[in-house]
């Protein structure tokens, strides 16, 4: 299941499946940080006890490229990149709808349920509420089976379901969204695939200084009326 797209003693940089959980779980599917460490012990198998540190995470139904520590210390600097927002996150997504303007920004509050987990946009101020805020820009448009906008989206903040929630808050929910979007919330549309990817990710190797950047291209039905 593994696509390893870097690896060295430090870090190792992977394509992440749709529908695989980013870090350890409850149950007993597969998940992204089971996988890096059978991944280590195959190859290295004198490498001893495993170290794979979760630096940033995807829901479930996303896909695409993300980072892992080898290191605890390698996983402390990568996770003040994030922080300190220098960590770059470029995503794709469809939304429903036709967007008129070709960039905007969208800050907005964001408030968590935990008990349903679920996010929405609040008024600045609300106790709990944290601030979101991301750049789009329009990368094509369909007019079937429906009209539909392909986006590019880099977040400058990491909040729970963040590109989900401010793009439905917006008028414009993605594409096979059975959270945030009424019409995938039942019937057979609720099987449809999340159009969300994290197509690009960019940051500073902790130990050689270099800025690393990695591409995955998106997959899964609604991206594939954008070829």
């Amino acid at each position: 299941m593994l696509e390893v797209l870097y690896e060295d003693r430090d870090i190792i940089v992977v394509k992440k499946p749709v529908g695989v959980e980013s870090q350890s779980s409850a149950s007993f599917a597969p998940d992204m940080v089971s996988e890096i460490r059978k991944h280590i012990h195959s190859h290295y198998p004198q490498s001893g006890e495993t170290y794979v540190g979760v630096i940033h995470r995807l829901d479930k139904p996303v896909g695409g490229v993300m980072v892992y520590a080898k290191t605890k210390s390698t996983a402390a600097a990568l996770c003040r990149q994030v922080s300190s927002g220098k960590m770059g996150k470029v995503y794709k997504a469809v939304v429903c709808g036709e967007i008129v303007d070709n960039v905007e920004n969208f800050v907005d509050y964001l408030l968590k349920d935990s008990k349903s987990n679920v996010s929405k946009i609040v008024e600045k101020g609300t106790a709990g509420a944290k601030r979101a805020e991301l750049r789009y820009f329009v990368a094509g448009r369909i007019g079937k089976p429906e009209v539909l906008t392909l986006v590019e989206i880099e977040l400058s903040t990491g909040r729970h379901h963040q590109i989900r929630v401010q793009f439905a808050g917006h008028g414009m929910p993605l594409w096979g969204d059975n959270r945030y979007n009424p019409e995938f919330a039942g019937g057979e549309r609720r099987k449809a695939s999340l159009a969300l990817w994290a197509w690009k990710l960019s940051f500073v190797h902790p130990r050689t200084g270099k800025v690393m950047t990695f591409e995955a291209e998106p997959e899964g039905e609604a991206f594939s009326w954008f070829l």
